[in-house]
């Protein structure tokens, strides 16, 4: 009874208690050569399958894509002079280089690749998305945040082929970057020329309008010329900034900054034609300022509209869209694919980590064989 008291009173051990870390170590040294022999074994199979692979090569460019240049708010805020300050000191946000990266990655790009060196043929794909897949498995792209370089790398069997893939993304993307600024800047100019005609059909009828009315010196008293040319100027600028904002919201939203920053300056324009129009004379010679003021205000619109209309000129005849290659892609001399050494290295440590576990478990499970049989 004393004996059954103390094995009740003692806490039976459990079979995996008895495995501790000496006991690991232990079976690991007790069975280290065939570790180390099976690990090897392994390990030379995987380096001498590894011969079975074909090899690739990867092709490497880099290049500096285009800079956005912002001639359109810059010709939009110069044209006001003085008060171009009141838009503030920030200016147009460029364009960002992982937008090119974007377009680097576009599937439009991808199916010009792809039917330019037969790549669905080469792979052997079914259909054009398993192609494009392929091709952006062995296409990596990195922009750098930094130096504002972007870095493209092509792996393909074929080292002039990889060199050639990689030089023809950044042909690609000259081409497509090209096209879209082209149009833009082709809309933009036959916008401001539609008006130009039509505030210059307007010019003349104010002209005419002001001719028939007759001149005045009571007029000029009650309202100076400089007061009458400062409204037009301010007029003008204010519809310019309109025709403007016009313009970038159909292709920018409200808010963007670029927006923000011209509605802002439109505003208080706005402001200080309300203020002068507060002053106006409401006198027998209103008839005659009014046609006067609507003359300089045609005359001043007509002449910011020239502004604008040449600066749009000038961003379809400028080639901003200039990649400032860095590294032309070169056919690589060696491959870079397979490392047969890291594969030979990795399979031998996996092999000997597999192993160890499949011994540590056979002594854990014949242990528990054996208890349970006592």
């Amino acid at each position: 009874m004393q004996q059954d008291h103390q094995m009740l009173a003692s806490p039976q051990a459990s079979p995996l208690n008895e495995f501790g870390l000496d006991v690991i170590v232990g079976q690991l040294w007790k069975h280290k050569l065939k570790l180390c022999f099976g690990a090897l074994l392994i390990g030379a199979a995987a380096f001498g399958l590894s011969f079975l692979l074909a090899p690739q090569y990867t092709a490497r460019t880099a290049f500096i894509p285009p800079q956005s240049s912002g001639g359109t708010l810059n010709a939009a805020l110069s044209a006001l002079g003085p008060l171009a300050g009141l838009a503030g000191s920030s200016g147009p946000s460029s364009v960002s280089g992982e937008t090119f990266v974007s377009l680097l990655k576009s599937e439009t790009i991808a199916d010009r690749l792809i039917e330019r060196f037969k790549l669905k043929e080469l792979y052997k794909a079914k259909f054009q998305f398993e192609t494009r897949g392929i091709l952006m498995n062995r296409t990596r792209i990195t922009f750098g945040k930094r130096d504002g370089i972007i870095n493209l790398e092509v792996d393909d069997a074929d080292p002039k082929r990889a060199a050639d893939i990689a030089n023809q993304y950044v042909t690609e993307l000259k081409i497509f970057s090209a096209s879209m600024n082209l149009t833009d800047a082709q809309r933009r100019r036959a916008f401001f020329e539609q008006q130009m005609k039509q505030t210059h059909d307007r010019l003349i009828a104010a002209e005419q309008a002001l001719q028939t009315s007759g001149f005045d010196p009571g007029a000029i008293r009650a309202e100076p010329k400089t007061a009458a040319e400062e409204y037009g100027r301010t007029k003008a600028q204010l519809t310019t900034l309109e025709v403007q904002l016009q313009v970038m919201r159909t292709r920018l939203t409200d808010t963007a900054p670029e927006v923000r920053q011209l509605a802002s300056t439109a505003a208080v324009l706005r402001e200080q034609l309300q203020a002068m129009e507060l002053r106006t004379n409401t006198s027998q010679n209103a008839n005659y300022l009014n046609k006067y003021r609507e003359y300089k205000y045609q005359e001043a619109l007509y002449e910011q509209l020239s502004k604008q209309y040449e600066a749009a000129r000038l961003d379809e005849s400028h080639d901003n869209t200039a990649i400032q290659i860095i590294d032309i892609a070169q056919v690589p001399e060696w491959k870079s694919k397979p490392k047969r050494a890291i594969i030979g290295v990795v399979a031998t440590l996996v092999a000997f980590l597999l192993l160890s576990v499949v011994t540590i478990t056979r002594h854990i499970r014949t242990s528990l064989t054996e208890s349970a049989a006592t």
